[in-house]
């Protein structure tokens, strides 16, 4: 019932990158809803802040379709929290092992975003043909199955990466050797360094959103740093 759950609320926030745009499918929104809904906020918090920070240089501008950082997101988090209930603890290494598993479905998304851009250039002339012709109806079934296509196509990836990915991090996650461990301890502290990095890059271009997770980041980090000495 949660793969369903996640995967339908999926569906719906992705809506919001083809249609309202109020933001509520950028990770550091869909992310902690996420965790809200699971029950752990705090983990959805450090999610959505270090993805919104990975591809912040990277603005769906023009012709520039970037990766698809909400998908990373809601999977990263969701993996994260339900891997963790299932073996009974949860833990920083566990969630940057999610990370690692989930940044390529990024690249897979931002793939699937061309193919259904590409495929509603038929329901764009559609529209065209039925606006001259005076066809209202016509035109509103055009809008309506190109936003089901976008649903659609979320709920059916969502659905089939979560189940996945969550089987193979409880499978693995226990096997891995103590050095595999303090590997993705220290990848925990490098990530929001990187995030950081590529937040610096487009200070100056997006300003409020990369300096409140590059902040945020920070001091998660000092306080790891503390917690670890």
């Amino acid at each position: 019932m949660k793969f369903v759950l996640i995967s339908v609320m999926g569906g719906i926030l992705g809506l919001d990158r083809v249609c309202v745009q109020i933001m509520v499918s950028r990770p550091i929104v869909t992310a902690p809803l996420i965790g809200l809904v699971l029950g752990d906020l705090y983990t959805g918090l450090i999610v959505g802040a270090l993805v919104e920070l990975l591809w912040i240089d990277r603005l769906p501008v023009g012709t520039c379709l970037p990766p698809n950082d909400f998908l990373v997101s809601l999977l990263v988090v969701a993996s994260s929290i339900l891997a963790g209930q299932e073996l009974g603890h949860k833990s920083r290494e566990l969630v940057a092992f999610s990370t690692l598993i989930f940044i390529p479905f990024g690249y897979l998304g931002q793939r699937m975003d061309g193919f259904i851009i590409r495929s509603n250039g038929a329901l764009a002339e559609g529209a065209l043909q039925d606006a001259q012709a005076g066809e209202i109806e016509g035109i509103c079934r055009k809008h309506l199955t190109g936003l089901a296509k976008v649903f659609l196509a979320y709920v059916a990836f969502i659905s089939l990466a979560l189940p996945g990915g969550v089987f193979l991090i409880v499978s693995v996650f226990p096997l891995l050797p103590a050095a595999s461990i303090r590997a993705l301890t220290m990848t925990c502290l490098a990530l929001p360094v990187l995030g950081a990095a590529a937040a610096l890059h487009t200070i100056n271009l997006k300003g409020a959103v990369p300096t409140f997770c590059a902040f945020f980041l920070v001091v998660s980090l000092i306080v790891e740093l503390f917690r670890i000495f």
